[in-house]
């Protein structure tokens, strides 16, 4: 379904990531791993149409997004979730998730009702918060109003960008919760996480970026069994390095 060639990036005069290969399958959830600076966040950017600098191929069911408007992409099915939430503290809950429909074409008022109660089941603490100003809630509330702002627009994949950062260990499982929902239901996936021991057994595969490449590509159960876990990071650097 969404299918990277030879993806490449960054700001300024410099590339962050570069020669980039990755396949994600209908359906499925991928991780992509790295240290801090590895390029993860960077190549959501690029997929998002957001990174001023990029080149390759980015392609979902053949429909070619390398170049296209980050206005474009989100109409075609590929919404992210960025690091940090980036609420419109002023404004309540509901019309922060009601930005989430800018992106569905022609979209009657009846379809967005349909996507309120769809992101209001799945996230009933949502509902109860509605009127509730976004900037007054809790981070992890605001977090899901980050993944719930994304589902308004009815995607076909979901950049989830480092969601349970920072959050207690409680609201990650209500969100992971939410997210295995969302996998059940056929959803594809792209989840940037450092954390292994949350990454590996939420997802199907792993990329593991390392200096802005693709160091390492593997099942997810298979990475987790291996014995230099700990280290993993670090030992993939080092055969970069040489």
């Amino acid at each position: 379904m969404l299918e990277l060639k030879d993806v490449s990036g960054g700001y300024g005069h410099g590339h962050v990531i570069e020669g980039i290969d990755l396949r994600v399958d209908t359906g499925e959830t991928i991780a992509l791993l790295g240290p801090n600076g590895a390029g993860k966040s960077t190549l959501l950017a690029a997929l998002s149409g957001v990174l001023p600098k990029r080149g390759g191929s980015i392609r979902l069911d053949g429909t070619e997004l390398a170049q296209a408007s980050s206005h474009r992409i989100v109409a075609q099915g590929l919404v992210q979730v960025p690091e940090g939430r980036r609420m419109f503290a002023p404004l309540s809950v509901e019309d922060n998730l009601r930005l989430g429909t800018v992106g569905l074409q022609q979209a009657s008022r009846s379809a967005v009702a349909e996507r309120f109660d769809y992101v209001y089941k799945l996230l009933p603490r949502l509902a109860e918060r509605r009127h509730q100003r976004a900037g007054t809630l809790s981070g992890g509330e605001q977090q899901m109003v980050a993944v719930g702002r994304a589902l308004m627009s009815k995607p076909r994949v979901l950049l989830l960008d480092e969601p349970f950062l920072g959050l207690a260990p409680r609201v990650i499982e209500e969100i992971r919760a939410a997210l295995e929902a969302l996998r059940a239901g056929g959803l594809t996936m792209v989840l940037v996480e450092q954390k292994l021991d949350i990454a590996l057994p939420f997802t199907r595969r792993a990329y593991v970026l390392i200096k802005g490449r693709v160091a390492l590509v593997e099942d997810s159960a298979t990475l987790a069994r291996r014995d230099d876990l700990a280290q993993l990071y670090f030992n993939l650097a080092t055969q970069a390095a040489h």
